[in-house]
This record gives structure tokens, C-alpha cells and sequence, in this order.
């Protein structure tokens, strides 16, 4: 589980002295925490690695967000800073598809779905969320259902 090697990660990173990573790894299981948090009044994910792999996602998002904002306020320093936080948070993520897998497996969907225009969208992309979640990012997932469905 992504759990477990988050926890070991922080045991390896304090041991190692490491203040940047012990740092990113802290953050990671707060935000971990916060969203365990707000599923306790909703219904319980069926996979616990879904739900944390939905947060880091999150996480590297917010960063990569912040590094833009970073390089086009000429601070080079904040944004290597907060690529590094991206390796780190990257290095829990599982394997995400290629491109290639991703357009095939949307294209299956599609397929599965019966959809034959951008209005069928919704439909693909709750089956893309259910099936492909952790695996693909479902803002480039989304701008294939719409390529393939215009």
C-alpha cells in the first residue's frame, strides 16, 4: 500500500537527515489525513491506494501550478524548491499510462459506452474516473475523450 511506504519513506528520510523530504513526506500524510477526515461522512473508498493516489495528485497539481506562478514572478529559488516537493510526491505515485495506453483505453471505453459525440462526454468519462483513476491524468484523459469524441 502507498501507506506503508510513505511511513517507511519518513522513517528513511528522518534517519538520513533529510529536512526537505522529511518535510514533503509530513505534508503528504497531513493531506492524507485531511481527506481520510472528510470520507468518514461519505461512503468508504473501495480502494484505500485510489483515495491516496487522488491526493498526491492533488498535491503535484498544486506545485507544478506554484511553479509556474514561480518562473513568470522571477523566482527561480521558490520554484526548484517546489520541484523538488514534485519529485518526491511523484516517487509514491503509481505507474501512470503513456500516452499511447491512455488513448487506447479511453478509446475502449468509448466504445464500451456507445458514445458517438462530445454530448455522450459525461457518460465516458464517469466509466475513465471509475476504471482508470491513479492510472491516467484525468485532465489529459478528458481532452482525449473530447478529441475522440469531436
Amino acid at each position: 500500500m502507498i501507506r506503508d511506504d510513505i511511513k517507511t519513506a519518513l522513517i528513511t528520510a528522518m534517519k538520513a537527515k533529510d529536512a526537505a523530504a522529511v518535510g514533503t513526506i509530513r505534508l503528504i500524510q497531513s493531506a492524507i489525513k485531511n481527506r481520510d477526515i472528510e470520507a468518514r461522512t461519505g461512503a468508504s473508498p473501495a480502494d484505500d491506494d485510489v483515495l491516496v493516489s487522488e491526493v498526491l495528485q492533488k498535491m503535484v497539481k498544486q506545485r507544478r501550478e506554484s511553479i509556474a506562478m514561480f518562473e513568470t514572478g522571477n523566482r527561480p529559488e521558490l520554484a526548484a524548491a517546489e520541484a523538488a516537493e514534485v519529485a518526491i510526491i511523484e516517487g509514491f505515485l503509481p505507474k501512470q499510462m503513456d500516452e499511447a495506453e491512455s488513448a487506447a483505453a479511453i478509446a475502449a471505453l468509448i466504445a464500451e459506452a456507445g458514445a458517438t459525440s462530445i454530448k455522450d462526454m459525461g457518460r465516458v468519462m464517469a466509466l475513465v474516473k471509475e476504471r482508470l483513476a491513479g492510472k491516467t491524468d484525468m485532465s489529459r484523459a478528458s481532452a482525449q475523450v473530447k478529441a475522440a469524441l469531436s
